[in-house]
């Protein structure tokens, strides 16, 4: 680490290498991903601060908006590759990342440059250390910045945690879209489905259209009264669009979906079961933006769809790491979500199952392990983050739920163990965590 005066102001500019600045960014803000609760900040405050240091970015280009408990992230990376086929030069907002910090931040599908990273925190350490915020306050900030200097014509911009109060929440998008609801940070969002989905539904602003990607009665209800408040046009995508057929591999699926005026065969590269409904949502949400004026033609649609994983970097849902033996990962980590993993696991060809499983500390750690099969082997481990469940503790809480196991330190470990267990009829499934599965994919 050096510094140099500063040409313009004569200021002292600390300059780092890339890993300095990513272990400065990790280290010194306080990142929910790892550190949890100590890192959530209920206000805005330190948002709007940074939006006027940098000159409002987010009005410079148009935005789409996209919160849900599951399935936020496949459907911005959907809608992103949809965009970027029809043409529009498209930034894409996700979090977490699995391997690269710079996986949130993406431009057609490339990645934010290290030096576009390091030159944002050297050039900003002063508003930083004075505004002390949040990993996720800064990350949206720096989002925000690149995508106006690199002139995109629309961001998709993916909801941290909750809506309302999210740090991304000072856009105005031309869309809103709310995935689904589930019981998932309720320390934060409350503890119904009723009071989360009031809290994602804060990202609905004035006469902006909403996709609500599944139906639920209790949360419909919520999202009905909040969206006549804003003027705000609903949608609920499995009222609009229905799948007639469904052709199903290992590794993708062919989905027949029709409505009222469309009939039409995707081939969507992403072979979890729930990827149907996140499909849904996408094609309802590009009906309003052909509304809206957006220029998408079928011909982008069906592209978009198929070439998501190679334009967007889409990873670790329901992601075969080898067939030999079948080995499966999938970062679902909240009872909706695992719900639908364990689903699709009892329908994948197998003799044994082998599961390499890491949690971290703050969920509903015992409902979630009951709805893990019985039968299968477990491994229990943990990712290396201060918010990993302690592995022996996660193996006592399984053990009173019926599943049976042993411990492992650390995610390699583990499948390691897992792997010469296995005969090549068997499976192997990583999950439990984004963290578990990130450690996973590791070269």
């Amino acid at each position: 680490m050096t510094s140099k005066k500063c040409d313009f102001c004569g200021a002292n500019i600390i300059e780092m290498t890339y890993q300095e600045t990513i272990q400065y960014l990790f280290e010194q803000l306080p990142m929910y991903q790892r550190t949890g609760k100590a890192a959530y900040k209920s206000g805005l405050e330190n948002t709007y601060a940074l939006d006027r240091h940098f000159g409002h970015p987010h009005r410079k280009y148009k935005t789409i908006h996209v919160a849900g408990t599951n399935g936020k992230g496949s459907v911005s990376h959907l809608l992103a590759s949809v965009l970027q086929s029809a043409g529009y030069r498209t930034g894409l907002y996700t979090s977490p990342h699995l391997l690269d910090f710079r996986e949130r931040i993406r431009v057609n599908g490339q990645m934010i440059s290290e030096q576009a990273v390091t030159d944002f925190v050297e050039g900003n350490r002063a508003i930083i250390d004075r505004l002390h915020p949040s990993f996720f306050e800064m990350t949206v900030a720096m989002a925000f910045d690149y995508f106006a200097h690199q002139k995109i014509d629309v961001a998709v911009v993916e909801v941290g945690l909750g809506g309302r109060l999210d740090s991304t929440n000072i856009i105005m998008p031309d869309l809103s879209v709310i995935t689904n609801i589930g019981l998932d940070h309720t320390m934060f969002l409350g503890h119904t489905l009723s009071a989360i989905a009031r809290e994602k539904a804060g990202i609905i602003k004035e006469e902006v259209p909403v996709v609500i990607g599944r139906y639920q009665a209790e949360t419909a209800t919520v999202f009905n009264q909040v969206a006549l408040e804003q003027t705000a046009p609903i949608y609920y995508a499995q009222q609009m669009f229905k799948i007639e057929k469904v052709e199903r591999d290992d590794a993708f699926q062919r989905v027949h979906v029709v409505s009222d005026n469309f009939s039409g065969m995707f081939y969507l590269p992403l072979p979890g079961i729930y990827q149907q409904e996140n499909l849904l949502t996408v094609l309802t949400s590009v009906m309003l933006l052909r509304k809206k004026g957006y220029a998408i033609g079928d011909d982008a649609l069906y592209r978009g769809v198929e070439k998501v994983l190679e334009q967007t970097g889409l990873a670790g849902r329901w992601q075969i790491i080898s067939r030999c033996p079948m080995t499966i990962c999938d970062t679902g980590h909240n009872a909706d979500g695992i719900e639908r993993v364990v689903a699709q696991l009892k329908h994948t060809s197998h003799e044994t199952m082998h599961i390499v499983w890491g949690m971290v500390n703050d969920k509903d750690i015992c409902n979630i392990l009951k709805l893990l099969p019985k039968d299968a082997c477990y491994y229990f481990t943990r990712a290396s983050i201060p918010r990993a469940l302690d592995e022996k503790k996660l193996g006592e809480e399984a053990a009173k739920v019926g599943l049976q196991g042993k411990t492992y330190p650390n995610v390699q470990v583990a499948i390691t163990a897992a792997k010469k267990n296995a005969t090549d009829k068997d499976l192997i499934f990583i999950g439990g965590s984004t963290f578990v599965v990130a450690e996973a994919l590791e070269k």
